[in-house]
């Protein structure tokens, strides 16, 4: 897509963005990175180059989706109208618009991604970009007291590709256990048997030992690759593991828990967006037409019939509608699909009604809604130096080029994640072969973000104020250290989304109610123990591995290591994994808290589905970049079959 040139010049612009990191914070809420020497390198690598706004650093880079045959404008009519270009949405336009004989309509709020977004281990750095929602948890007393104005920081993808632009590229697929109590709830199909074809549909698998197994996909679109860049750090991680009784293993298999290398949505070390998997090689289809930087406001749907007939969108400033011939397809994700329900008049009835909604449908929209959160303040110096990942040393023009050329060097690194881990902690109450947490083994640590010469950009991407973190980490800040991110699997913690108002463009109040169940403090109580346990093996005391003893302003009278310290520092730095989901909450139409049913079409409401991860309707051992794509590939082929091959007959119930 760009020549060698352009690269060398690409590597130096995004050294100084690591560097020359002035933030700009706007009234929407956005932090963009702005420097005018950025500017002057862009318009010395295109002559022509002007940006269409002072803080769009990327345009030149960006990829493209103009319309088929030279068109200008969208048609008025498609036989099917997708919402959101994310991991979800992606594969469905693909799967749909295989058939030459349908128009296929993909509508996406955000904007291409473009060359830097293809770098894993600056993921941290696009949560404070134009390509996040900056979304913010409601202020919930007891929780993120180290964050900026003590609120929790959710950032979603906003871009063709969705949250699999600026996400850790991590692929996990659940437990068969937990997809098999899925289906025995009354979602018929979505047994781990039925799921797994769908996985593997996808796939294509690169990982060198498991060539062979069953559970593997080798013939799909999506790579699937183990990082080749590793430190030392994850064989010690996996050697710890093995001590303490966890194998080394497919963690995405069915047969045990364990440990393994990190599993990642990667080519030759460069990010695979799902945009770039289903989209980037279809965009040249006549029938497949994609519209980004355009914001649907409402489903269309007639009240009398309960019949979603197109949508209501804003496109450069100006309000348009198009028609659906046949379905509306929702895949706007866990935040974004039940705010557009509900603005369309499909929720809970007196919310819509106070918000001055007509009713359409009464369903119990954004009424549920889990996350995942960890904890990232462990953190274990080390005696041994260049062994850790780190910004200023690793972030040079030297490496990036080589990167380029090969793909396999330290700039490859997810984010600086090497390797997963599933456990049950003594706190769990799960059956046996559902974990309760998740290890998030990295090859470095929060320090590794450069300090005061650096970008910070991992402690800025989970919003943590300068004042808490100097206080607990400023003594080791920029060192070599060691950490492992405890991820809670299964909260039992519940919370919801409303809408703040009836305008579309408003953000919807998402309520997280983190730890407000006290078994989720002891599950992460439970897991600190045990990481600590781990670290104090021989393969980590071999580097002397020592835990940091943070002091946390907002816990200052406490005893550092007793559960009580460990207590106040998780409420302190509380981060999500951004994994929301359930929003959209799938089950059988008996279900009191379902809004979609088995096929994912709205209950009472035809022609509409919400085909993405705000269905999925508990608590699985993901992060949810797979399961979405798996979905859509599953509600594609759920669409297909609702569909006889003579258009003009529709068997939609």
């Amino acid at each position: 897509m760009f020549d060698k040139t352009f690269y060398v010049y690409g590597s130096f612009l995004i050294l100084l963005m690591l560097i020359c990191n002035d933030v700009i914070k706007c009234d929407d809420g956005f932090s963009y990175i702005q420097n005018p020497i950025i500017n002057i390198l862009m318009q010395s690598v295109s002559p022509k180059y002007t940006p269409k706004n002072p803080l769009d650093l990327f345009d030149f880079l960006r990829d493209r989706y103009p319309l088929p045959n030279g068109l200008k404008f969208p048609l008025v009519e498609y036989d099917y109208i997708i919402v959101g270009a994310g991991s979800a949405g992606c594969v469905v336009a693909s799967r749909l618009s295989e058939d030459p004989d349908v128009m296929v309509l993909l509508l996406e709020a955000g904007q291409p991604e473009n060359f830097f977004t293809d770098i894993p281990s600056i993921a941290p750095f696009f949560q404070l970009t134009e390509y996040a929602w900056p979304y913010f948890m409601e202020p919930q007393p007891g929780v993120c007291l180290g964050m900026e104005n003590n609120k929790c920081y959710w950032p979603r993808g906003r871009s063709v590709g969705g949250t699999s632009t600026i996400n850790y590229m991590i692929y996990t697929r659940g437990r068969p256990e937990e997809w098999d109590r899925i289906a025995s709830a009354g979602n018929y199909g979505w047994s781990y048997r039925e799921v797994l074809k769908y996985y593997k549909k996808s796939e294509r698998a690169h990982l060198e030992g498991l060539e062979g197994s069953p559970y593997r996909g080798t013939n799909g679109e999506m790579d699937i690759e183990f990082v080749k860049y590793r430190t030392p750090l994850i064989e010690a991680f996996l050697q710890a593991g093995r001590i303490l009784g966890s194998p080394t293993t497919d963690y995405n298999s069915p047969e045990q828990l364990g440990f393994g290398h990190v599993q990642a949505n990667i080519k030759s070390g460069k990010r695979l967006s799902a945009a770039k998997v289903f989209l980037r090689p279809n965009k040249k289809r006549p029938n497949l037409h994609i519209l980004p930087l355009t914001t649907v406001t409402r489903v269309l749907i007639d009240k009398y019939t309960k019949t979603a007939y197109g949508v209501e969108y804003v496109r450069n400033r100006l309000k348009n509608k198009v028609r659906a011939r046949r379905e509306v397809i929702l895949s706007a994700g866990p935040i974004a699909s039940p705010q557009l329900l509900m603005l369309s008049g499909i929720g809970p009835k007196k919310h819509l009604q106070k918000h001055g909604l007509r009713v359409i449908q009464n369903l119990p929209v954004g009424k549920t809604l889990y996350d995942h959160i960890t904890f990232p303040g462990l953190i274990f110096p080390l005696n041994v130096t260049n062994i850790a990942l780190n910004e200023n040393r690793d972030g040079n023009v030297q490496n990036l080029i080589e990167w380029m050329q090969f793909g396999d060097n330290v700039v490859s690194s997810p984010g600086g994640v090497e390797g997963i881990g599933y456990i049950k902690t003594l706190a769990s109450d799960e059956p046996d072969q559902i974990p309760d947490i998740e290890l998030i083994s990295l090859g470095g640590s929060l320090l590794a973000d450069g300090g005061l010469t650096g970008s910070k950009a991992i402690r800025r991407g989970m919003k943590i104020t300068e004042q808490t973190f100097d206080a607990a980490f400023g003594s080791i800040d920029n060192t070599d250290a060691y950490s492992i991110f405890p991820m809670l699997l299964h909260p039992k913690s519940v919370g919801y989304l409303e809408l703040k108002d009836n305008n579309p463009f408003s953000h919807p109040k998402m309520h997280g109610n983190y730890l407000t169940h006290p078994h989720d403090v002891g599950t992460l109580i439970a897991a600190i123990r045990y990481i600590q346990t781990l670290v104090a093996t021989p393969p980590f005391q071999k580097y002397g591995a020592t835990l940091h003893k943070a002091h946390y302003l907002q816990c200052p009278e406490l005893s550092f290591n007793s559960d009580e310290y460990w207590e106040c520092a998780i409420r302190t730095l509380t981060a999500t994994l951004h994994h929301q989901i359930a929003t959209c909450r799938m089950g059988p139409e008996n279900d009191p808290l379902a809004v979609v049913d088995p096929e994912l079409r709205v209950h009472g409401v035809h022609r509409l589905r919400v085909i993405d991860s705000s269905i999925i309707p508990r608590t699985l051992s993901v992060h949810t970049h797979a399961p979405a794509v798996m979905i859509g590939e599953k509600g594609s082929d759920m669409i297909k079959a609702t569909w006889h091959e003579d258009t003009s007959v529709m068997i939609f119930s």
